[in-house]
């Protein structure tokens, strides 16, 4: 008897682009239990795919300390090793990224601001 050996699909990752920004402002509010997005939302940067389908994202906030950081937001269904694997690819980028968003509170504050602002209009 054949057996076959079956792989599970793997998490791509991605850059996030404006046209992600619907998908992403979707999952934000169904993992929030609110109707509008908030600066908790911040600016997203990375986001995990399965099977085609957005399950997660890490997005740019500002700390309680005012330091810059970044959270990750996920759709249920994910293993605790996608979602490890997934922070740690996060972390890496975060680390590496040099631009104004990225080190800069003040330009990131402006820009979860009208982030914020203009997903809210949508």
């Amino acid at each position: 008897m054949e057996t076959t050996v079956q792989h599970p699909e793997q998490l791509q990752y991605a850059e996030v682009y404006i046209s992600d920004m619907l998908i992403l402002k979707n999952i934000f509010l169904e993992t929030q239990n609110t109707q509008k997005v908030n600066t908790d939302f911040g600016v997203p940067f990375l986001l995990a795919k399965k099977n085609s389908q957005v399950i997660s994202f890490a997005s740019l906030i500002i700390h309680d300390k005012g330091e810059i950081t970044f959270r990750v937001y996920d759709k249920k269904g994910m293993t605790e090793t996608e979602k490890k694997n997934f922070i740690f690819r996060a972390e890496t980028y975060f680390k590496k990224n040099n631009t104004p968003n990225f080190r800069n509170t003040e330009q990131l504050k402006n820009s979860i601001y009208r982030m914020t602002r203009w997903l809210n209009l949508s």
